[in-house]
């Protein structure tokens, strides 16, 4: 649903809140579910029969998926009480879908601080101020050339030429980057030399499919937060969704889907958004049910760009 933004301020919507031990104990404990589920999916993954097989690689690809979220919690240390922690963390939670957790971050802040300005530009290259089409977003759920991309870092950081490029950063902040590109391309040669090796099945099982099944899910995930919102305006009551969701989405996506009250107060620990979710309810513009509800909407305007393409303009995410 879409609602109308209601002209009285919200109250609790833009509080700061710092981490207690009851958030980090929340998060540790989703931590370890996470790890007992790719144990599982591991397990599955290697077993004989392929369908066992199939759904143990899927369970990953869904773990690594939810993994990067948990990660995304961490860039913005609002997981522990010590900041320190969160990066021995989040490198770790970040590595199954080659994501460094230093680069993820310095761009992830960027973006928080340029949302609705054209200095605006996501970690994850899919633009949601173009026109929505099937096309471009066939393009952004099989974007596997952001692997490549990876790669590139990866020698770059090796040879020594990796450089950041938007914008300045502090020194420690680029060798911290490249320690983590480096750390990165170590794991895949190890998978490489391991398949090379004899062990190309569980190598492809537990890592490689899965990745292919996480590059899709993850762009699931990340589309709703700013899409068919206001591209224009800094105002996150407008330029913002929130999905209101079930507990297993919430889980799944780690508060992603309470998107308008992370940007709003993004040092707040995610397990509290939900209590800020009435007053999105009440004052922002972009406020869904449910994804599936999501979904349709996006399907209705790329339907309606192909049938404008004869001239007419396409219809845009704002």
């Amino acid at each position: 649903m879409t609602t109308a933004a209601s002209k009285e301020p919200p109250q609790l919507l833009f509080r700061k809140s710092r981490v207690s031990g009851r958030d980090e104990a929340v998060f540790l404990f989703k931590l370890v579910l996470a790890i007992a589920l790719a144990v599982a999916g591991g397990y599955l993954a290697l077993r004989p029969n392929w369908l066992l097989a199939l759904v143990g690689a899927l369970l990953l690809g869904a773990l690594y998926t939810h993994m990067v979220e948990l990660q995304h919690q961490c860039l913005h240390h609002s997981a522990f009480r010590s900041s320190k922690i969160h990066r021995l963390v989040g490198i770790p939670l970040g590595v199954p879908l080659l994501v460094s957790y230093s680069h993820y971050r310095v761009r992830h802040l960027q973006h928080h601080r340029y949302l609705g300005t054209p200095q605006d530009s996501e970690f994850f290259g899919f633009d949601t101020r173009k026109p929505i089409t099937s096309g471009m977003l066939l393009r952004g759920l099989l974007d596997y050339s952001r692997i490549v991309i990876v790669l590139r870092d990866v020698l770059r950081s090796w040879s020594g030429s990796w450089s950041y490029d938007i914008g300045q950063i502090a020194e420690r902040r680029r060798r911290e980057i490249i320690a983590e590109y480096r750390l990165i391309g170590l794991i895949v040669v190890a998978a490489v030399v391991a398949a090379a090796l004899g062990f190309g099945g569980p190598v492809l099982r537990l890592w490689v499919l899965p990745l292919a099944f996480a590059v899709p899910m993850h762009f699931l995930v990340e589309i709703p937060e700013h899409l068919l919102c206001e591209s224009d305006t800094t105002d996150v009551l407008r330029n913002t969704r929130s999905i209101r969701g079930s507990w297993l989405t919430t889980w799944f996506t780690n508060g992603n889907n309470l998107h308008v009250e992370h940007h709003a107060a993004m040092v707040v620990p995610i397990n509290r958004l939900r209590e800020r979710h009435p007053e999105v309810e009440e004052h922002a513009v972009y406020v869904e049910r449910n994804y599936a509800g999501f979904f349709r909407k996006v399907a209705a305007v790329a339907w309606e760009n192909r049938k404008g393409t004869t001239g007419s303009e396409p219809t845009r995410s704002a």
